[in-house]
């Protein structure tokens, strides 16, 4: 029912997790894709079209990403804008490094920012954009507080571009809730995963694929009318409306 023929889309952190889920159901549905990645090429199964590398914290690393896919693609109808970074070790805010916040916040906030505003003038008119966020950036994450804090600033990014960039681009968010990825791979460990799904109504984690299916109905024309939303995907471990 979603068909994408003839869209071009760019997905950021696409060389796994939801990102590379992402990238596929896209090229399925028809849609030419460049990827972009840092330390992880996507695989050959993936059918990207282009495989861009970079730093996306950066200025330069941002617009360099997002002029390559440009070039690749031809044009840009679609952005998701997945990647970013969930530090893996409970720390209090009063022992949060500079070092690490620096690091959380280039990754997960002013890596959006870069892209969009690298990648926002070439959208064509009736274009999308959807960001990833978290249901952390809704209730917060104690010990977590800097990726809380940048997932928070994507929600308040999304609603304010809903309403600079309508009519001729719309612009949502997923937040997922735990999702079977590398990234979570710690507190699964020795039990902790089974702990954890006993807290999701629905009893179990996501995968990647749960998460990439909602941002590609948010990519489609089934999605036209919606713009400034936040699309929860987490089992309704976090009912928000």
């Amino acid at each position: 029912m979603i068909d994408l023929t003839g869209k071009r889309a760019f997905v950021t952190g696409g060389g796994r997790g939801i990102g590379r889920a992402t990238a596929v159901m896209l090229a399925r549905a028809g849609a030419k894709v460049a990827v972009g990645y840092r330390s992880r090429k996507p695989a050959a199964d993936t059918h990207v079209t282009a495989a861009v590398r970079g730093d996306l914290g950066t200025p330069a690393g941002a617009s360099k990403a997002v002029a390559e896919a440009l070039r690749a693609l031809g044009g840009l109808d679609i952005l998701v804008i997945n990647h970013g970074v969930w530090p893996a070790d409970d720390v209090p805010v009063a022992k949060i490094t500079d070092e690490q916040w620096e690091s959380t916040r280039r990754a997960n906030l002013d890596a959006v920012i870069y892209v969009c505003r690298a990648a926002i003038p070439n959208i064509k008119e009736g274009g999308t954009i959807v960001l990833v966020s978290s249901t952390a950036g809704q209730r917060g994450e104690a010990f977590h507080a800097d990726y809380a804090a940048t997932k928070g600033a994507v929600i308040s990014i999304t609603k304010s571009l809903a309403v600079e960039l309508a009519p001729k681009i719309t612009i949502n968010c997923v937040a997922p809730g735990w999702v079977d990825t590398e990234m979570s791979s710690k507190p699964y460990a020795g039990g902790g995963r089974a702990a954890i799904e006993k807290t999701i109504p629905l009893r179990r984690v996501a995968s990647a694929e749960d998460v990439a299916g909602p941002i590609v109905f948010l990519c489609s024309s089934l999605a036209r009318h919606i713009t400034g939303e936040v699309l929860n995907v987490n089992g309704g471990s976090v009912l928000c409306g």
